[in-house]
């Protein structure tokens, strides 16, 4: 598993990337960390990527949830993967637009636009990442076995609440992606209207053992 402690020795934040389908809670899941993570003292900053738009920068800067300057907009101008993989250079400058603005920044949350399952993201960019699907989109998103899928340091199943509207069985989809994806963490969750989600605390505690205590111990 890829972690911080691959992270090179010039003191710089973390680095985070989350991808994900579109309308698959990339955005909603931020917004569930960010208080998390500002409650414990963590200095953070997000960068989103969209298509054409500010789409998803707009909606966290209007939030209330973060100061506005924290939030950066990258427009990817082609397919999402393509600013977070093949050429991440838009996102590395963002991030160290972002570094410089804030001294002392701890975590860069970088959001991926809308992608499918052949997501990845480049290890020049992030520390560690995570890709979020939802049940929504199926009980079969899991065995279709995409690199995200396999890959991502984490995979987030979200909108569990919905799966009995959707005719998913959602113990069964997250026992098969913790099947498929052996040794890498799974979580199931829900952003919306469930504060304290058990999913969520996990995901924060996961993010801390995996990047920022690491992060800390490598900066020492």
């Amino acid at each position: 598993m890829t972690t911080a402690a691959a992270k090179t020795a010039a003191p710089s934040a973390a680095r985070i990337g989350i991808g994900g389908p579109v309308g698959s809670g990339k955005t909603a899941l931020i917004e569930c960390l960010i208080p998390r993570f500002q409650a414990a003292g963590i200095n953070l900053a997000v960068i989103t990527n969209d298509l054409v738009t500010k789409e998803d920068a707009e909606r966290l800067r209007h939030s209330g949830l973060i100061d506005p300057g924290r939030v950066k907009a990258v427009e990817a101008g082609a397919c999402p993967h393509t600013v977070i993989r093949e050429d991440p250079t838009l996102n590395i400058a963002a991030a160290e637009e972002c570094e410089a603005s804030f001294p002392g920044l701890d975590l860069t949350i970088i959001e991926s636009g809308g992608d499918n399952l052949a997501s990845t993201f480049s290890l020049d960019l992030v520390d560690w990442w995570m890709f979020v699907i939802d049940v929504a989109q199926g009980d079969d998103i899991p065995r279709k076995r995409g690199p995200a899928i396999l890959q991502a340091d984490l995979l987030v199943i979200n909108k569990i609440d919905l799966a009995p509207y959707v005719g998913v069985d959602a113990d069964a989809v997250l026992a098969e992606a913790t099947e498929i994806r052996g040794s890498r963490p799974t979580i199931a969750c829900r952003c919306r209207g469930f504060g304290d989600d058990p999913g969520l605390a996990a995901i924060v505690e996961t993010i801390y053992r995996d990047v920022l205590f690491t992060a800390s111990e490598a900066a020492e």
